[in-house]
C-alpha cells in the first residue's frame, strides 16, 4: 500500500509501506492528520491517536533517511530525514519513495497522511 504525504492542498510525498502488523495498524488510521516536530536534528515526529500493533515487530531498527517508523516506547509515528542510530522499540513501517525532497519537513508543520490515490 502506499500512502501520500499532503502539505497545503499538495502532495509532497510518497511513502511505500511494508507488509507488517505496525504497518497495517497505521493504514486504518488514515486519514490522519499529523503536526510534526523536529527530535535530534535527524527525524521529524508526530503524535498518534493510539499505539500501533508491533505483533512480531523486531525488537530494534537502525533507520536510514527516507524509512517511515513508530517509535513503541513513546508511541509516535517518525520520518526519517537522516540515517538515525538503532534504537530499541522502532519498527519501519515502510520508506519514502526515491526522489523524495526532505525541504517540505520543514515547511508548516501540520501534514496529512492518506492512502495514495494511485
Amino acid at each position: 500500500m502506499k500512502v501520500d504525504f499532503i502539505l497545503n492542498g499538495a502532495v509532497v510525498a510518497t511513502a511505500t509501506l511494508d507488509s507488517n502488523a505496525s504497518a497495517g495498524d497505521l493504514a486504518l488510521l488514515l486519514p490522519l492528520d499529523l503536526v510534526l516536530e523536529d527530535y535530534e536534528a535527524t527525524e521529524k515526529i508526530a503524535g498518534l491517536p493510539r499505539a500501533l500493533a508491533t505483533d512480531g515487530a523486531p525488537a530494534a531498527h537502525m533507520p536510514v533517511a527516507g524509512d517511515l517508523c513508530f517509535y513503541a516506547p513513546w508511541g509516535n509515528l517518525a520520518i526519517f530525514y537522516r540515517d538515525g542510530q538503532i534504537s530499541d522499540g522502532l519498527v519501519r513501517l515502510g520508506r519514502l519513495e526515491p526522489g523524495w525532497d526532505p525541504a517540505w519537513l520543514f515547511d508548516d508543520p501540520a501534514v496529512r497522511l492518506v492512502v495514495a490515490a494511485t
